[in-house]
């Protein structure tokens, strides 16, 4: 059976961690997996070797808190939200935990209601933290480098014709008419162009190119053919041929591997 998400509750206490247990699978009607470990160890064991999207942990356990928890996963390749669990008396706890980055705390008793407000909105915020961590690994390195020249820039010439480029990347394009367009002779543009952006035109616009059709893959469900057209290729096989010959695969792999991971 394929889950929607996986929430690990973590408490040293048999009759909380089993009520927690009891009131998410309520909730999640079978939608979500809900796990259980009974002490800090074991679920940084258990996180070390799977991934979770939620992680709900006590603050204080024996041997291992759930501070040192939240620690411990800091720099696990997939690092779930994290909602912590405190009594009155362990708001130094707490106010460590936000500085690690927990989404928020609850307060015992768990209050049901307040429990699965917050685990919604746990969810979501791992949910928009895992679309931006996606879309920051589809960004062309060699394009971050351009936006980064093009800030120190300021409203040049080649700046204008970077946001023209931008603004139609799905149109029949070619250096020549882009450098008439601001008045340039095309050999001095070439030029400018390459000393300015750090690529030559043709890779800039290749690049920019698949870096579209990239976000494209990854959030719609548009075809190939669709996604090719309206990244200015006038066939999908060359513009199978020009994505594989940068990303190393072809789109529809890209698309799979991509939302595999999600």
């Amino acid at each position: 059976m394929i889950h929607e998400k996986t929430i690990l509750i973590v408490d040293d206490e048999p009759r909380t961690r089993e009520g927690i247990r009891k009131t998410l699978e309520a909730w999640s009607t079978g939608r979500n997996r809900i796990q259980t470990a009974a002490s800090g160890v074991e679920a940084r064991d258990w996180l070390a070797s799977q991934p979770a999207d939620l992680l709900i942990t006590d603050v204080r356990m024996p041997e291992f808190s759930g501070l040192s928890l939240v620690e411990a996963i800091q720099h696990f390749p997939s690092k779930p939200a994290v909602l912590i669990m405190s009594g009155y008396a362990d708001f130094d706890y707490v106010h460590q935990a936000i500085k690690l980055g927990v989404v928020d705390y609850l307060l015992k008793p768990i209050d049901k209601e307040q429990l699965l407000q917050t685990v919604q909105k746990a969810l979501h915020v791992h949910e928009q933290q895992r679309r931006i961590q996606t879309i920051q690994e589809m960004v062309d390195p060699k394009l971050f480098e351009v936006k980064e020249r093009r800030e120190q820039q300021g409203n040049t010439p080649i700046g204008e014709a970077l946001a023209y480029i931008e603004a139609h990347l799905g149109e029949p394009m070619t250096m020549r008419e882009l450098a008439d367009s601001l008045h340039l002779n095309s050999s001095y543009f070439s030029v400018l162009f390459k000393e300015q952006v750090g690529l030559n035109f043709s890779e800039y616009l290749m690049r920019k190119r698949v870096q579209r059709a990239k976000e494209l893959l990854v959030q719609t469900t548009m075809p190939i053919s669709e996604i090719a057209e309206s990244v200015g290729y006038q066939t999908d096989k060359y513009f199978i041929k020009v994505f594989k010959s940068l990303e190393g695969l072809s789109p529809s792999k890209y698309r799979h591997a991509v939302n595999e991971r999600n």
